[in-house]
């Protein structure tokens, strides 16, 4: 069975697992919280130069804030869509899509009012590039042997987002679903495209997963996507004025 250690805060979550023999960190989180991660990472007898590789479900604020501070520390390489590559080296999440509610277009409000607006974090310097593992038609197959995992993509969210599925059946999926407030029927807060939202929970559900991890919120099963299957279709996106700079 796979084990799975939750580093992440009440507000994102980061999971390090280990499906094969490699130890993977599933996202970070947002800048400046690297420091709290490593004390949540020594609690659990670990050290960031154990991780071997991240898996970034896609390229926000809050799953990427601190990658470069993790690789700084360890030897890991990162696992990437190659359309997640733009944002990562700007250091800025993509501005297309919307709200995907009225509450979640609040939330975003909030965001803005706890100063993280922007949607910034520290781009990829040039040196660390060549850690960079592009997931693609090509490099999957040794990717996923590398990982012991498969590689799902799940666009929607993002058209950059990945899922992570362990051969026991454990689905990491980013914000491809969600579960907690201001989330309702497991349905991320942002979209770029809620088509392809909603197509990517019948993906994930053709892999049958047992459980799903989200980057946002606790574990659920699988049901749940069955159970809300129609509410990303009844969504409306507001895109929102975002901070010039």
């Amino acid at each position: 069975m796979t084990e799975v250690l939750s580093l992440g805060t009440r507000i994102v979550n980061s999971y390090l697992i280990r499906p094969g023999e490699r130890t993977v960190l599933v996202d970070t989180g947002y800048p400046g919280g690297y420091p709290a991660f490593r004390k949540r990472l020594a609690a659990r007898g670990r050290a960031p130069d154990q991780i071997e590789r991240v898996f970034l479900t896609h390229a926000h604020d809050d799953h990427a804030g601190f990658l470069c501070d993790l690789l700084r520390d360890s030897p890991a390489t990162v696992l990437l869509h190659e359309k997640a590559l733009p944002a990562l080296l700007a250091g800025r999440n993509s501005l297309a899509g919307g709200s995907a509610g009225r509450a979640a277009l609040a939330a975003g409000l909030l965001i803005r009012l706890m100063g993280r607006g922007a949607h910034r974090f520290p781009p990829l310097p040039e040196h660390w590039q060549a850690r960079l593992s592009i997931v693609t038609a090509d490099t999957r197959a040794a990717l996923e042997a590398d990982l012991g995992a498969r590689i799902v993509e799940t666009p929607g969210h993002t058209a950059c987002s990945l899922s992570l599925l362990t051969p026991d059946g454990l689905l990491f999926c980013g914000d491809a679903a969600m579960n907690g407030f201001p989330s309702f029927h497991r349905v991320t807060v942002w979209a770029e495209d809620l088509a392809a939202y909603g197509r990517s929970w019948e993906t994930m559900l053709a892999f049958k997963p047992r459980l799903i991890y989200p980057g946002h919120g606790r574990p659920f099963p699988p049901d749940d996507l069955r159970r809300y299957a129609r509410s990303p279709g009844r969504r409306r996106l507001y895109p929102p004025r975002m901070p010039k700079g």
